[in-house]
């Protein structure tokens, strides 16, 4: 019986790794990054949210319809002037890609700013840093402050910019946020 039973358990173990050997767990899609070089060897790529279909989560104080339905933003003064939005994100070829986190907030000591996360899955998350001021009432601009895999060890900017919808369609979206990418590899000093 015991001889059966420990030939049970060998038998087992080896059918598992077999088993996750040729039918693996994870098999994350890595959708072709549609990236363009630039003449000082970095290089830039066009991201798009369709708003409000990209929109997964949407918090702020105050609001009437939050998103998902029910979120209940805390009433709290420190978050009273912060908007935190969470979007689905797609390349120029309008395939989701990835997702992205946007915060706004607003304070009298520090000021405004706002920050955006971008998530791709198989390539790394870049964490950028906007400047609140719009740049000739278009586009933001903001600088890439960290990065993750693909995105460490570069430096570069991101602009922002807001493009409303003009083609009156029922059902085409109110506008879209355009992110254009513009990063480099910092140069390293070889000793």
């Amino acid at each position: 019986m015991f001889k059966s039973l420990m030939a049970g358990i060998v038998l087992g173990a080896v059918a598992a790794v077999t088993a996750v050997y040729f039918v693996p767990v994870v098999d994350q899609h890595r959708e072709t990054s549609i990236i363009a070089v630039t003449k000082n060897g970095g290089n830039t790529e066009l991201f798009h949210i369709n708003v409000p279909m990209d929109r997964i989560l949407i918090g702020a104080s105050g609001q009437s319809n939050p998103l998902p339905p029910g979120l209940e933003w805390p009433e709290d003064l420190q978050f009273a002037n912060i908007r935190a939005e969470l979007f689905k994100i797609r390349n120029v070829r309008d395939v989701v890609v990835g997702i992205a986190s946007r915060m706004a907030a607003s304070s009298d000591k520090v000021g405004d700013s706002i920050e955006w996360v971008l998530h791709l899955p198989a390539r790394g998350s870049a964490f950028v840093m906007m400047r609140p001021e719009i740049i000739g009432g278009v586009h933001r601009i903001g600088h890439l402050r960290a990065g993750t895999r693909e995105f460490d060890g570069l430096r570069g900017r991101v602009t922002e910019r807001w493009v409303p919808d003009t083609s009156g369609s029922e059902d085409a979206p109110e506008g879209r946020f355009e992110l254009l990418t513009e990063f480099v590899g910092i140069a390293e000093d070889i000793q």
